[in-house]
């Protein structure tokens, strides 16, 4: 699963629900999957790739699997308003991933796709130590995701591939210079089916 296509087999994929969607296989042995299969993620190619049942279960548990891929969970916790500010990063759609280094990347969607920043690692652990319950992000496969444009007030744990399926949105519904009428109620859409799927 990878470039342009991990971007739009994982809106195929959500929109399918649990059919399977034409052409979708495990990435690791070509089985067909539904569209509610579980994703790994590729650390040594920073990818999200499809799993089978019998293959994600290879990479369940802590240390399962080894290698490079790691299961992505499926949790989705809603928190309180979280002050994000003092991260520095100066949009308001964007997602935080902790890495098994210690180090934090910050990544906000664009029409071209996902744009990156590094955190000082010094300022998250400061600004985690306020939030309790970002001590449990699972490194690489989980995010805070934080959507504050246009007065919305969403932060969320969840799995990366949820993450890349936002800006698979805003790639796919951005129109022109500014978004356009489409992209910002298809980014709203999208956080209303996070609360139904939490």
């Amino acid at each position: 699963m990878t470039g342009d296509g991990a971007l739009a087999r994982l809106i195929r994929s959500s929109a399918g629900g649990g059919t399977a969607a034409a052409g979708e296989v495990c990435d690791l042995c070509a089985a067909p999957v539904p569209g509610d299969h579980r994703h790994l993620y590729d650390t040594a190619e920073a990818e999200v790739r499809c799993a089978c049942g019998p293959c994600s279960v290879l990479f369940a548990g802590d240390g399962a699997g080894g290698g490079h891929h790691r299961l992505v969970p499926r949790r989705r916790v809603r928190l309180p308003r979280l002050d994000t500010a003092a991260l520095g990063v100066p949009v308001g759609l964007v997602f935080f991933v902790p890495r098994a280094d210690g180090t934090v990347t910050a990544e906000g969607p664009s029409p071209a796709g996902a744009m990156r920043w590094e955190v000082d690692a010094a300022t998250w652990r400061r600004f985690a130590t306020g939030y309790p319950e970002l001590a449990s992000l699972e490194p690489e496969v989980e995010a805070l995701l934080v959507n504050t444009v246009q007065g919305l007030d969403h932060h969320w744990i969840v799995p990366v591939d949820d993450c890349f399926r936002m800006v698979a949105v805003v790639r796919s519904e951005w129109r022109g210079l500014s978004g356009g009428a489409r992209v910002w109620p298809a980014v709203e859409e999208f956080f209303a089916e996070l609360t139904e799927r939490s």
